[in-house]
């Protein structure tokens, strides 16, 4: 039997949502043992003074296997 955990991350890129959610899960695939389903829940963009993009932002669940040791 496994067990699963799921998490909120937020990726963040200059050039595309996708990108922010490779970017994301690269980050959490470093820390995160055996990841197994990310799910995009929210993109959004984030706009500098001057009113122009500066950041595509992608939030993600994200699931991996539960470790209580």
């Amino acid at each position: 039997m496994s067990v699963y955990r799921v998490t909120e991350i937020i990726g963040t890129s200059d050039t595309s949502w996708e990108d922010a959610a490779k970017q994301a899960l690269a980050a959490a695939a470093g820390s995160l043992r055996e990841l197994r389903v990310a799910e995009v829940t929210k993109l959004d963009i984030a706009l500098g003074a001057d009113g122009k993009v500066e950041s595509f932002r992608t939030k993600l669940s994200v699931s991996f296997k539960y470790d209580p040791s």
